[in-house]
């Protein structure tokens, strides 16, 4: 089968080369993998390099192929999508082993392109806001990094709980893209957001890459008894003393903590990912997808991370057919 992997840690070192196709095992499906979207995490395990070829790609849109003996959920022939695990073999190859746990069922209006958008980051902000954070209805959020491809599905999600939404963007275009997926605010976080946000905010959510730039803002912020939330980690000590007066609860999110260590709610994720399918084709939740390169191989991967690194993306970028 087709696949891309890297062995070096730059971008010529994604390679186009091919494997042999796998056999699922367990609760495993096997998925002819239509479309895959490119996510943070796809740079930095680039950048960490590998001893051997490794396939990368945590968001994909495909049809199941075949089941392991052990799996209930799904049937050759369904559409699904899902983000995977980190701890296996991404999903830039044309056939793919997934656990059924951690896999929805594909939006019915969404293309595979559109679906692969999807995933990783709605599970991310999910997991951030109800599983992490606990939010409460009629309460505030500021969302950093809003026109991201996890702020951009988290405006939505926080809306939907009924949260006030306040999303920063630092560019015309992407204060339009928050405003379009509901912020009631947008603010700038290339400026002093204390002094832009002004008030108490009950939820903060840091969607960007930068913690520890943010940090004395969000410990300011924060209103007593709040939530703080990352999903990078900080590269310097972090002064805590204001948020340790407020009683502020810090939390962290990182979406592959479920199937990473096998944990015995790891099926959450399929009814989260079944939730958001509905919400999508209900047309609740609108579909995140800005960008689509084609078809699935090294050059257009090439391409795709380096758009990632660039630090303008609107939204998700996709790679569709090989």
């Amino acid at each position: 089968m087709k696949a891309v992997a890297h062995t070096g840690t730059d971008l010529a070192s994604l390679t186009d080369i091919e494997l042999p196709r796998p056999a699922p095992t367990g609760q495993d499906l096997l998925v002819r993998v239509e479309a895959v979207s490119v996510n943070p995490v796809d740079t930095k395990q680039r950048k960490a390099g590998s001893p051997t070829p490794r396939v990368l790609g945590w968001d994909a849109a495909g049809t199941v192929e075949a089941v392991g003996p052990q799996a209930k959920l799904f049937k050759p022939g369904d559409a699904v999508y899902y983000a995977g695990d980190v701890t296996r073999p991404g999903c830039d190859s044309e056939f793919h082993l997934v656990d059924e746990r951690i896999v929805g069922r594909k939006p019915k209006k969404l293309d595979f392109a559109q679906a692969a958008a999807i995933p990783l980051t709605a599970i991310t902000a999910w997991e951030s806001f109800f599983e992490r954070m606990k939010v409460v209805k009629g309460r505030s959020m500021l969302i950093i990094g809003g026109a991201g491809g996890v702020g951009s599905i988290g405006i939505q999600l926080a809306k939907i709980a009924g949260l006030r939404v306040i999303a920063t963007a630092s560019r015309p275009d992407t204060v339009a893209w928050c405003r379009e997926l509901g912020a009631d605010q947008v603010v700038n976080h290339r400026e002093n957001l204390v002094a832009q946000v002004k008030t108490p905010v009950d939820y903060i959510a840091n969607f960007s890459g930068d913690l520890d730039a943010h940090w004395p803002a969000m410990a300011e912020l924060v209103a007593p008894q709040g939530a703080v939330l990352a999903i990078v980690a900080n590269s310097k000590q972090l002064a805590m003393d204001v948020v340790r007066s407020k009683s502020a609860t810090v939390c962290w999110e990182l979406m592959f903590t479920r199937p990473r260590f096998k944990t015995a709610d790891m099926i959450e994720q399929h009814k989260l990912l079944n939730q958001v399918a509905e919400w999508l084709d209900s047309g609740k939740l609108r579909g995140t997808l800005k960008e689509t390169l084609s078809p699935i191989n090294a050059a257009n991967l090439r391409k795709a991370h380096e758009r990632l690194e660039s630090g303008t993306m609107i939204g998700k970028l996709v790679l569709k057919g090989w």
